[in-house]
């Protein structure tokens, strides 16, 4: 898939508005009951980016962001602020935020992922996009080096030890990502009268798989 491994502007993701999105079926029985499907196995990220936009320098950025993307044909890297670490926004990373995954004695490669957890029931989510040099990792609480113990692909998410973990180590990472997305639209539309009278544009994007 296309994709180019630059993050949108963050002095206008800032502002924009957006979150995760599920899919869910339901049919309406004849007795008043439901019965609900889940069409997708994982949600997806929708974001609004117009909302970020505050001068017409931000509109200037925007423009060559987008023309640089060819509108919607190459993905891109988006910090999601409410959602951009292993650990909740206020806190710190740590090694052991997130289990990863558990030695075998044999498997060296562990994708990263994070678990979204409450009343019993959990989503783990894959992190394909992680930002270079945040990543974090332990092997039974034990804190390892980057490039002596481990590597990481930022491209894939992908986590590679040396050696591989010993059977039944818990392995832990702490890290902060961005969303791969792309535009939702071909057609950046802007009215320079309205946005200076305070309306803004829509410029919708949309998460991708890689």
């Amino acid at each position: 898939m296309a994709f180019h491994e630059i993050r949108f502007p963050t002095n206008i993701a800032l502002g924009a508005t957006g979150g995760p999105e599920r899919r869910t079926e339901i049919v309406t029985l004849g007795s008043g009951a439901e019965e609900r499907n889940s069409a997708w196995a994982h949600s997806r990220r929708r974001y609004n980016a117009g909302l970020g936009l505050r001068s017409l320098d931000d509109v200037h950025q925007l423009i060559s962001f987008f023309e640089a993307r060819h509108g919607r044909l190459y993905g891109f890297r988006w910090k999601d602020r409410a959602d951009c670490k292993s650990c909740a926004p206020g806190q710190s990373i740590a090694a052991t935020d997130q289990a990863i995954g558990t030695g075998d004695g044999t498997v060296q490669a562990f994708q990263l992922v994070k678990t979204y957890a409450s009343g019993g029931v959990s989503y783990v989510r894959a992190i394909r996009k992680p930002v270079a040099a945040s990543l974090r990792v332990a092997v039974d609480g034990v804190a390892k080096a980057e490039g002596t113990d481990f590597t990481l692909d930022t491209v894939t998410g992908i986590l590679s030890f040396s050696a591989a973990p010993a059977s039944g180590a818990a392995v832990t990472a702490g890290f902060e990502f961005d969303v791969p997305v792309r535009f939702d639209t071909d057609f950046l539309e802007i009215n320079l009268a309205a946005f200076e009278a305070g309306s803004v544009p829509n410029v919708p994007v949309v998460e991708v798989r890689v």
